[in-house]
């Protein structure tokens, strides 16, 4: 089994890409986000550690994390940033490793991983990835594509972004089909 990350900027076209590859047969997808979420879902760890560093402010009505006001926080404090990177990106890594082992036994030929901040977290060791695939696109594509998503507002996320050492970068810009099919052709030559 080939494990691929995919990573990028907001609105590069992560999930719409790994959405369409996984429509294909032998591929299967893994949205980081929902698993980081799963992580610090109420009663685990990370959600008490989570809490201990941002304080109660973080926790929504539901009992979750409240994830627009973690946001916040985390943005406008690089420090925290760095700390919510360090309590949570481990216990992802944590995750996927099972998840990867579940997608082995089950067969999966290419599992994809995907996720904005895969290439770039200095928290996780992500030799679990057999290649990590940075989608590039212009800060004008990713804009529109981002306000056609109703999420424009994301646009600036991860200003600070850049792919990892190793990460190999392919051209986002064009449509999410012509992007799939620059992925797609990357991930068989590999």
């Amino acid at each position: 089994m080939k494990v691929i990350g995919l990573a990028g900027r907001p609105g590069s076209g992560k999930s719409a890409v790994a959405r369409a590859l996984a429509a294909d047969a032998g591929f299967e997808w893994i949205d980081l986000d929902r698993v980081a979420w799963e992580t610090y879902a109420p009663g685990t760890e990370t959600f008490e550690r989570v809490v201990e560093r941002f304080g109660d402010d973080v926790v929504a009505e539901d009992g979750g994390i409240d994830r627009g006001e973690l946001a916040v926080l985390v943005f406008l404090d690089p420090a925290g940033k760095d700390d919510l990177e360090a309590i949570v990106h481990p216990a992802v890594l944590e995750r996927l490793e099972d998840l990867c082992e579940d997608h082995r036994e089950r067969g999966t030929e290419i599992l994809l991983v995907e996720g904005a901040l895969l290439a770039s977290s200095r928290h996780v060791d992500w030799s679990i990835l057999d290649a990590v695939l940075w989608l590039d696109a212009p800060d004008a594509v990713r804009e529109e594509r981002l306000r056609l998503a109703g999420r424009a507002d994301h646009a600036s996320r991860g200003d600070d972004v850049s792919p990892g050492d190793g990460a190999i970068t392919v051209d986002a810009e064009g449509t999410i089909c012509e992007v799939t099919e620059r992925v797609r052709e990357r991930i068989l030559d590999l």
